[in-house]
């Protein structure tokens, strides 16, 4: 788009949003008490202001550390402007990780202040935070009889407002200047801090730019943690888009939600899509008759559709008869109004693409890493901008090669600073021609796309010398409704096996239909029955790979594996180290 604005540091969106686009109340919105509530761009820009002035007079200058561990809200972008305006360093943190990854980010970073969302959360942080040198303080978001709020520094802003120290802080800031540190937790030994500059983040922003199919008039619904650079880089797109940002209340609620405000976009990981997918499922098996004869049949249907609408005139016909009578419901079901659903952050099944696709919801697959601001490829509507199983092509703007031993490798102006304190390891993922080393295996399909085979530290070799790929094995296998997590485990034995956690709400359904007795997910995977049929899926997929990348012994998980208890990262990633360790008798078992 052209910018009546230029925009080169991110706090540039704000004026560019006021000079682009008509006025409206819903810049910002969340929802509170059982209703949303709206945020006009003068009063996002007014609380932006009057927060960086309360920031300088508690004293804070150029690059000091201000963290946030909060979950979404539209007090998070007053703050964060406010904080790149006071030319001060945003480290955001996920609020979900332990006691002493906080402690090492606050001593590493030297962070002078800390807002977090309530003051049950402030309570906890306060005597993390207690022997770190260099915190002065913890503030809320929401008021406090113990803690001063937000809302509190932005008053204190309003009352000693110095406009223009703050024009000549905010005239100094360079576009290549440190805008934000994100820590990535990673799966083995401290965080990194990963150092993006506000030209990072923006090139980015402006490279996906052209994908929504939507202007202002659009809303979109924001739900992953906005401490991660995926959805926040997102979240400057819709800014300079002119989109109407709503945050949903939790996961727990996103569907009632969607249902609320009908958003034309979203943007997800793929364990959503698959529950959603599952819930549609649930509701065909709960059909009768001809009525879940046709429900099926229009499963099945779009289990066939090619996503670059080359099908034939007998499946247009079938298909419109399936959207009439069913897809059309799935959409009113998901508000009725998505242009977009963007996936990221792992791998999506391709069934799951072309079944959300067949029914009129475009699942748009994206690929990057925090180190890359984030997005390196991604679906889109150019020409070979789609092929299922693959990432799409190249962002533009951004080179891709593979090395010669497989690595993706990728180079551009989304590419970090480095990492934070620590040279050396920067120098040992960027090379001196500047390409940034991903750590990820994949290959080119000939029409240009991306696809992503695996991760490189990931890739084993069993005692007989074959290589294993594990996460090819665990993507293909957990296409299954019967599977909702795994992992594949082999280094240096015989073969390859893995640890496997049912999906407990699909088991259930199946042991209604099977009329056997549910007790509790505990006894349910040592029941035969269910373990013959857990064991069918298995070497169902286990026909697909080579004799020496199939799973030969498997041990059934009695629980869901989740952030809270270990087994994920933040984005939902194995923690395979972790994993190892808490199953480790476990994983002996396999191969005794």
């Amino acid at each position: 788009m052209q910018e009546k604005t230029p925009i080169t540091r991110l706090f540039d969106l704000l004026p560019h949003y006021a000079n682009s686009f008509k006025p409206k109340e819903d810049v910002l919105a969340y929802k509170e008490d059982g209703v949303w509530k709206k945020f006009s761009l003068p009063y996002f820009i007014q609380m932006s202001d009057n927060i960086t002035s309360g920031l300088i007079a508690l004293g804070v200058k150029k690059g000091d550390k201000i963290v946030t561990i909060s979950n979404n809200r539209p007090e998070w972008n007053f703050l964060d402007m406010a904080i790149m305006q006071a030319g001060a360093i945003h480290v955001p943190v996920y609020p979900t990780i332990s006691a002493s990854e906080y402690k090492y980010i606050f001593d590493h970073a030297e962070v002078r202040l800390i807002f977090v969302s309530g003051e049950e959360m402030a309570t906890k942080i306060r005597e993390i935070s207690s022997d770190c040198k260099t915190v002065q303080e913890v503030f809320t978001f929401k008021y406090s009889d113990s803690f001063r709020n937000l809302y509190d520094v932005a008053d204190l802003g309003q009352s000693s407002p110095e406009p223009e120290l703050v024009d000549s802080i905010r005239q100094a800031i360079q576009p290549d200047d440190l805008a934000t540190i994100i820590y990535t937790s990673g799966t083995t030994g401290n965080p990194k801090g990963v150092m993006l500059s506000h030209a990072n983040i923006i090139s980015n922003l402006k490279a996906v730019s052209y994908i929504p199919t939507f202007g202002e008039e659009g809303k979109a619904l924001s739900f992953l943690p906005l401490c991660h650079i995926y959805e926040r880089m997102l979240n400057y797109m819709y800014l300079y888009l002119g989109i109407s940002v709503y945050y949903a209340e939790s996961l727990a609620t996103i569907t009632d939600n969607i249902r609320e405000i009908k958003p034309d976009m979203m943007c997800c990981v793929p364990r959503l899509l698959e529950k959603i997918y599952d819930r549609i499922q649930a509701t065909g098996r709960k059909q009768k008759g001809i009525r879940k004869a046709i429900f099926f049949w229009a499963v099945e249907l779009a289990l066939h559709y090619d996503v670059r609408g080359r099908n034939n005139l007998w499946y247009k016909l079938r298909h419109r008869i399936a959207d009439k009578l069913i897809y059309s419901r799935w959409r009113e079901a998901l508000g009725g109004n998505f242009k977009i659903i963007v996936s990221g952050g792992a791998s999506i099944q391709p069934r799951l693409v072309r079944t959300f696709r067949a029914a009129g919801l475009p699942v748009y697959e994206g690929y990057g890493l925090t180190e890359t601001s984030p997005v390196v490829a991604v679906t889109s509507t150019d020409p070979n901008g789609i092929k299922v199983g693959t990432v799409g092509p190249p962002l533009r703007g951004v080179e891709v090669k593979i090395a010669s031993d497989g690595e993706i490798l990728a180079r551009g102006p989304n590419v970090m600073l480095g990492y934070y304190k620590n040279p050396e390891l920067t120098a040992s993922v960027i090379d001196s021609d500047g390409w940034f080393h991903t750590g990820d295996i994949g290959v080119f399909e000939k029409e240009g796309q991306l696809r992503i085979t695996g991760r490189k530290k990931e890739i084993f070799k069993t005692s007989l010398g074959k290589y294993i790929a594990p996460e090819l094995l665990e993507n293909k296998i957990k296409e299954s409704p019967f599977i909702d997590n795994m992992m594949v485990v082999g280094e240096n034995q015989k073969f390859a096996a893995a640890l496997v956690v049912p999906d407990f709400s699909h088991l259930k359904s199946w042991c209604k239909i099977k009329e056997i007795e549910y007790t509790s997910d505990a006894e349910m995977i040592v029941d035969q029955r269910v373990k013959s049929r857990l064991m069918k899926v298995i070497e169902q997929y286990n026909k697909g790979f080579g004799a020496t990348e199939q799973i030969k012994k498997v041990e059934f998980m009695p629980a869901e594996w989740s952030t809270a208890t270990g087994e994920l990262t933040p984005t939902l990633k194995l923690r395979r180290a972790v994993i190892q360790e808490k199953y480790k008798k476990q994983i002996e078992k396999l191969f005794a």
